[in-house]
């Protein structure tokens, strides 16, 4: 689609869906027209979004536009973009508008804000969910395919859940925060709703990057976002207890972290706030420092634990949320509602995981539930493609549009700085060594069997493998390892195993073998075909 007609095609839908309260700044139709036609005469030029129509949180700055983070007392209008905005509009896309939100990002209802409520985009009775309301229900009305947000506590997730789309909370400090209204500047992140996983990691693949003026910054460790394959034996778990770390979020340090980032409005302009904002930042006015130190020491225990989960799984896999409530309940109990709301999000900011939120079908009422996939920090390309495979089981359908899900995109091809390593044991995944490959950037590519000339024996509790001419075919997987980080796994393989070519049936790849004499009077278990044929034995 070319720039003016996408642009055409996002106006009508908006006229359509007649929602004002959408937006807090929308562009004129004249002016989006008129830079669609700028994009489309200038023709793409290898721009990864040309011609795209986006919108963006309005506690996200944008050159020559206001910034209200849903409070008029507050507003200003910057002379540069945030990053994130400005990668988009580098690669093309094309501004709609800037979209409503809970004020100060504070909430998940959807309900905060003096610009009105975004319908909910199936039931009108319920909450849009927030606090990227405007965002969320942008993308699920089908005005646009992808939208920013922001996610302290779930915020770019909660509004994904009501809308039947995918909210993705990327890995903190992976976008730089600079040009972004705080909420906890320890925990926020720019997010990101789109239509399906792969169109959500595509925006995240722009918009990331270290940046040494963001303090909360950090470079990646690897190349994160890049898509593989699902593992065939993922393990998930499906219940924590670290989940209940997020009430900290709610009753910690954390309300006195927003309202340091506010100090100003509620001290000196309180009557600007929205009732229920106002009440939750005073509350970070009383606030202990002795109590602060409790919690940042009962939250490094916690982070343990969680590092201990994924040793041991791929992914926690939970409900988004825990209900959608009607705008009458939020109104009777605001407080309440919204903690509740955050049940399954808020410990994901705290524990410093990434997480992508998806469609899971719909209830009884005709109103969509989703599902959570959460992994530690930089997981979010190994997440994807498991995130994406439940959402294609789940619908096919696109927010509350008749549209129907864009064909899922392919893994990504071996990248020049990787290196394909053949796994017969422990590092296959779904075993307990396997993490060692995912912590250092690993990702699954597919099972394969060696080329007949091999023999596999039991060294304890994983295998070795030899070539012999008298052996037979061994079944693997071929996973993609950052070359850089090639020779740290090989410092943790023990003797007599090692790295060597190993041919498999489609030709020569690195792989792990043993030394002759290392498996001198060992089990054979050639017979088997594999090591995962000896374990079921």
């Amino acid at each position: 689609m070319r720039p003016v007609e996408a642009a055409e095609r996002a106006l009508h839908a908006d006229r359509k869906h007649d929602d004002p309260a959408i937006w807090i700044t929308r562009l004129s139709n004249d002016a989006v027209l008129a830079r669609a036609r700028e994009l489309e005469a200038e023709g793409a030029r290898g721009r990864r979004f040309w011609g795209v129509p986006f919108a963006v949180k309005d506690n996200i700055d944008v050159a020559g536009l206001p910034t209200t983070a849903a409070c008029p007392a507050y507003a200003y209008t910057p002379t540069a973009s945030a990053p994130a905005v400005q990668r988009l509009l580098d690669e093309g896309a094309l501004l709609i508008g800037k979209t409503n939100l809970d004020q100060f990002a504070t909430g998940l209802v959807g309900t905060r804000s003096p610009y009105g409520t975004p319908r909910n985009v199936f039931d009108s009775a319920y909450v849009p969910g927030g606090s990227s309301s405007g965002s969320g229900c942008a993308v699920a009305a089908g005005i646009l395919s992808i939208a920013l947000g922001t996610d302290t506590a779930g915020s770019g997730r909660v509004p994904a859940a009501f809308g039947n789309i995918v909210g993705l909370k990327p890995t903190r400090g992976s976008i730089s925060a600079r040009g972004v209204v705080p909420a906890c500047r320890s925990l926020d992140t720019v997010s990101v709703f789109a239509r399906t996983v792969d169109e959500a990691l595509a925006v995240q693949r722009v918009i990331s990057g270290n940046d040494p003026d963001d303090p909360y910054s950090r470079a990646a460790p690897f190349s994160h976002l890049r898509r593989g394959q699902p593992p065939p034996h993922a393990r998930i778990a499906d219940a924590s207890g670290i989940v209940e770390i997020g009430r900290l979020l709610y009753d910690g340090p954390w309300v006195a972290e927003r309202t340091a980032a506010l100090r100003d409005m509620v001290e000196k302009n309180p009557n600007a706030l929205h009732p229920v904002t106002r009440h939750i930042l005073e509350g970070g006015l009383t606030r202990r420092t002795v109590d602060a130190f409790d919690a940042f020491d009962q939250l490094k225990k916690v982070r343990h634990q969680a590092a201990a989960l994924f040793r041991q799984h791929d992914a926690l896999l939970l409900p988004t949320t825990t209900f959608c409530p009607t705008l009458a309940e939020v109104a009777a109990d605001p407080i309440g509602v919204n903690s509740r709301l955050g049940a399954f999000t808020s410990f994901v900011n705290l524990l410093d995981l990434a997480a992508i939120a998806v469609p899971a079908g719909f209830d009884a009422n005709g109103l969509p539930s989703g599902v959570t996939l959460i992994g530690p920090a930089w997981s979010e390309g190994k997440l994807a493609a498991l995130a994406d495979r439940i959402h294609r089981a789940a619908t096919d359908r696109v927010g509350a549009t008749d549209m129907r899900l864009p064909p899922a995109a392919p893994p990504d091809t071996l990248a020049a700085d990787e290196t394909a390593l053949f796994c017969i044991g422990a590092h296959m995944s779904g075993l307990p060594l396997n993490h060692q490959l995912v912590s250092i950037g690993g990702r699954f590519v597919r099972t394969a069997r060696t080329a007949p000339g091999y023999r596999c024996y039991v060294l304890v509790n994983r295998p070795g493998m030899l070539r012999a001419p008298d052996g037979a075919a061994i079944e693997g997987e071929v996973w993609a390892l950052p070359t850089a980080a090639i020779g740290t796994l090989l410092g943790s393989v023990p003797a007599p195993l090692g790295f060597g070519t190993v041919e498999l049936s489609d030709g020569p790849c690195l792989g792990f073998l043993a030394e002759a004499e290392g498996v001198a009077g060992a089990c054979d278990i050639t017979h088997l075909g594999g090591w995962r044929a000896w374990l079921a034995s």
